[in-house]
């Protein structure tokens, strides 16, 4: 199957002025020194000159602003400040989120009885009843493409993980010469990276340390990531919280970590090198602004605290090289810690693009926290025993529970007239039905988002069956990147069908 998994329609709808686009790459950065658009502000403002004024005469906050300390540079949330009186309000960013839970599902535990908007929410869904309007239930799609081609060895964990973003058949290989498709995330990257800092993010709470063969001759690199660059390069899934939020916040300018973990031992915290920056961006705001800088930094120290904690707890715990430190000890809160960040990337918009892993197939991770050591993975070949799948609906609850975190952290963070989630998409599902059998119809999935992508609070189901990458080209089409074919499509999905 050939790797050339996309056809481009031509067609740049978000294509911005020139002018706009400098802007929008470059931002602008309030240095520890003075600079003109946070001190210039605060002698305005002294003046007697009040924000009203300054909007009407262009002074805005350019968007992309960004506070510089030591090593550390830190983008802003957008705020009311960066948008000039009188003028007209932008559109609200698109922004795409891929949220991956893995060994398949419990699928009676999943699946609506009933379609339309009537049906009630089964007991994997219930922790998504508050979000019901923004919930759409999708039934009967399929990822044939990932089924067993003749002379393969089995590979059911690693054929689905490696076709659920691609619509590829990868190739049976344990050596270097892997290849896939490009990602769904991958397109999506390439549009909105134009105008962010980083063009993705791939985040996972398993470490991506497996290399090398996995089943019968595959390649790890199927099951370690959900993300692929191109049809011959992987990308990795970052799990250890410093890390990403390093790559979120450190200064993009510096890649020597050992110097970044030196600044900030001699500081309390990296927030502390930009308190001048911050004081002084602060002093030319309005009331409101003050409020969302402040609840957003308080959010990032507290992540920080967190952080620190877990290395702590880590040291600790256990010997230094069976365990990344900074990564907590349980699941919650290392997916709690997770799901922040990428509140926090999204806030700040250093990305609109995040591929969360909650775990790669057959993880092996137990969940002690919840009374079950077993590990996740033979939990799944329950064979029907009632006990089994028991722990087996538990532990999916619980990671339903953290999605349920996740969602409610994104409604309740303000964006532009609405909220994150008002402004996104969230792709939440598996490759995998029945992990007993690891069939690849009917597969677990449901999206979340805003009302200008669908209409919530209903399930549709299709019952012929057509390839997921169907969903993938029209979810393309709707964050305004469309493209002609994806992987193994046959056309777009009706969102609006019952």
């Amino acid at each position: 199957m050939s790797g050339a998994n996309v056809s481009p329609t031509g067609r740049n709808d978000q294509a911005m002025s020139g002018a706009r686009e400098a802007q929008a790459r470059k931002g602008a950065v309030v240095n520890v020194s003075p600079t003109r658009s946070a001190s210039a502000i605060a002698r305005s403002l002294k003046k007697g000159r009040n924000d009203k004024m300054m909007m009407i005469f262009k002074k805005a906050i350019p968007r992309r602003t960004f506070i510089r300390g030591a090593g550390v540079t830190l983008a802003l949330p957008l705020l009311d400040g960066m948008i000039p009186a009188l003028a007209a309000p932008d559109k609200p960013v698109k922004r795409f989120s891929i949220v991956y839970v893995p060994n398949g599902r419990i699928m009676e535990q999943w699946t609506p009885k009933t379609d339309g908007t009537g049906f009630e929410l089964p007991l994997l869904l219930e922790p998504f009843a508050p979000f019901r309007d923004r919930l759409l239930v999708v039934t009967g799609l399929t990822l044939n493409i990932a089924k067993h081609f003749p002379g393969e060895e089995v590979g059911v964990h690693e054929r689905p993980c490696g076709a659920y973003l691609t619509g590829v058949h990868p190739k049976w290989t344990d050596g270097a010469d892997i290849r896939n498709g490009i990602s769904l995330d991958q397109i999506v990257a390439k549009e909105f990276g134009k105008y962010t800092q980083l063009a993705s993010l791939e985040v996972s709470l398993d470490s991506a340390g497996i290399l090398g063969a996995c089943e019968k001759g595959w390649s790890c690199a199927y099951i370690n990531t959900l993300c692929w660059r191109s049809p011959t390069t992987p990308i990795p899934m970052e799990n250890n919280p410093r890390r990403a939020f390093e790559r979120l916040f450190g200064d993009v300018g510096s890649t020597e970590s050992a110097e970044r973990r030196a600044i900030q031992r001699r500081n309390n915290s990296i927030l502390d090198s930009l308190s001048e920056a911050t004081a002084d961006l602060i002093r030319g705001l309005g009331p409101g602004d003050r409020a969302k800088i402040s609840e957003y930094l308080d959010s990032i120290r507290d992540i920080e605290r967190r952080i620190q904690i877990a290395e702590q707890e880590s040291s600790r715990d256990l010997p230094s090289l069976a365990r990344p430190s900074g990564v907590p000890a349980t699941f919650q809160e290392h997916a709690r810690l997770m799901f922040d960040l990428q509140v926090l990337a999204f806030q700040a918009d250093l990305t609109r693009m995040i591929t969360f892993m909650v775990g790669r197939e057959k993880t092996d991770r137990p969940y002690p926290e919840i009374g079950i050591p077993d590990a996740h993975h033979p939990l799944t070949h329950h064979a029907g025993d009632p006990q089994k799948i028991e722990k087996v609906v538990r532990i999916e609850a619980l990671q339903a529970k953290m999605f349920a975190y996740y969602l409610e952290k994104l409604r309740s963070t303000p964006d532009g007239d609405g909220s994150l989630l008002d402004h996104m998409v969230i792709n939440y599902g598996c490759g995998i039905s029945e992990g007993n059998g690891h069939s690849v119809v009917n597969l677990p999935l449901v999206l979340v988002g805003g009302a200008s992508y669908f209409k919530g609070g209903r399930h549709i189901r299709y019952p012929k069956g057509p390839p997921l990458s169907n969903l993938h080209l029209t979810l393309l089409d709707k964050l305004g990147i469309p493209v002609e074919n994806f992987g193994d499509s046959t056309g777009k999905l009706d969102l609006l069908a019952v």
